[in-house]
């Protein structure tokens, strides 16, 4: 077994006989559970001498592409914003290093990604299906980089693939596919993919009209999250002690989502984020973990977020961390994702809030946390590379599936200044 980010030998393995040895503890008691298979491997050994076999990672040749359509972050909105700038250049970034021609469409003149040199085409152009499928008809991109450009570009991907606009035209999802996005987007997809992997998601359930809504809050009982499903950054969200603000509520969510989502009321409990990576090859990693000081009910983008996580002990990061690896992989994600918990600070007991099959807000305080450039790599991936193969370009010694490991804190801080507005 070789170090692929030093090098060095950690173990051996005899090409014919049964015998095999490395120099770490597969056990990890206290720690990470990756390497256990190796367990699995030896009573193989024990029950069959002939079943001697060596875990290979074979070489694949990234996807051939000559355009690629980036679906860029839109305008400065709730859930659209700067960060998804950094995203989308990133990618534009790792496109140029293939020799794949990029095709940015973003109505925004004021980004970086929208700056000349960078792309080689930019179509300032609403990020909607109308307007997409008119310049996927124009262009006739190979692929599409639809996890890059926030909420907007995702829900803008899902609709393509629905109208059947992706298929008539041969345009390739490049990363997480959409049946991917979509089982983690829908609600009840995702509570049976959730519960398939042996976790739980908060009780929720999903309404239609206000009257649904009242039916399934009398259920799940007051006071409950109400949630607009498919939403930018929480809108039309809030909590709900009774009918009269469960109504109100509702009706402000329904103008922007066809559903709302009702989930029992985790007040209290510790809100924690872990970034994942993931490959075709099913390499996956955890970039980063945050953990916000204010506990659930105060949103992520007005709350102190701290990275990595501080008043978790080790039993309870390596076990999140453990259902994370393994949920990520359920749902097929291919690039990065961030799942979101909630967890009980008189208890072990978490819930899982959700997924996000995207680069997400979080994921620029995590690059800029750990020296990892999450998009950078999600976007290389996409194209067809592996983690192993790819080097980390920011510490120029270790691969893409190295962990970083923080001997420091950071702290994002919210800063609203409140003399725009006077």
């Amino acid at each position: 077994f070789t170090n692929a980010n030093d090098g060095a030998n950690e173990g051996i393995a005899h090409a014919v006989k049964p015998w095999m040895s490395v120099q770490f503890h597969p056990e990890a008691a206290g720690g990470p559970t990756d390497t256990a298979f190796l367990f699995d491997d030896f009573l193989k050994i024990l029950t069959s001498a002939q079943c001697h076999t060596l875990t290979t990672i074979k070489y694949k040749h990234p996807n051939q592409l000559s355009r690629v359509l980036v679906l860029g972050s839109g305008g400065l909105t709730i859930g659209q914003a700067g960060e998804f700038d950094y995203s989308g250049s990133q990618a534009i970034k790792a496109l140029r290093e293939q020799h794949v021609q990029s095709i940015l469409v973003n109505p925004n003149i004021a980004t970086v990604q929208t700056s000349k040199g960078l792309a080689d085409q930019i179509f300032f152009l609403p990020v909607t299906p109308e307007f997409v499928t008119k310049l996927i008809e124009k262009v006739r991109p190979d692929g599409l980089f639809a996890a890059f450009g926030g909420q907007t570009a995702l829900n803008c991907a899902i609709q393509l693939h629905k109208d059947g606009v992706l298929q008539k035209y041969g345009v390739k999802v490049l990363g997480t596919q959409i049946d991917a996005i979509i089982a983690t987007e829908d609600r009840a997809i995702f509570k049976d993919g959730i519960e398939a992997c042996g976790e739980t998601v908060a009780a929720s359930a999903i309404a239609e009209t206000v009257d649904e809504a009242k039916v399934v809050a009398a259920r799940i009982g007051y006071p409950v999250l109400v949630r607009a499903a498919f939403a930018l950054g929480g809108l039309g969200s809030g909590f709900a002690a009774n009918d009269e603000e469960l109504v109100k509520l509702c009706t402000k969510a329904f103008v922007n989502s066809p559903q709302v989502i009702i989930d029992e009321c985790l007040k209290g409990w510790k809100e924690l984020e872990y970034e994942v990576m993931r490959d075709s090859k099913d390499n996956c990693l955890v970039v980063c973990n945050m953990e916000n000081l204010d506990p659930m009910g105060i949103h992520t983008g007005e709350s102190v977020v701290v990275a990595p996580s501080q008043t978790l002990s080790d039993d309870e990061y390596n076990k999140l961390r453990e259902v994370a690896i393994k949920v990520i992989r359920h749902f097929g994600i291919v690039g990065e994702a961030n799942i979101q918990y909630a967890l009980d600070p008189k208890s072990k007991t978490f819930r899982i809030i959700e997924v996000n099959p995207r680069l997400s807000r979080s994921s620029a305080l995590a690059s800029k946390a750990t020296g990892y450039p999450l998009a950078y790599i999600a976007a290389k991936i996409a194209l067809g590379h592996d983690l192993v193969s790819l080097r980390n370009l920011v510490t120029r010694s270790t691969t893409a599936c190295f962990e970083p490991s923080l001997d420091y804190v950071v702290a994002k801080v919210p800063r609203w200044d409140l003399r725009k507005f006077s």
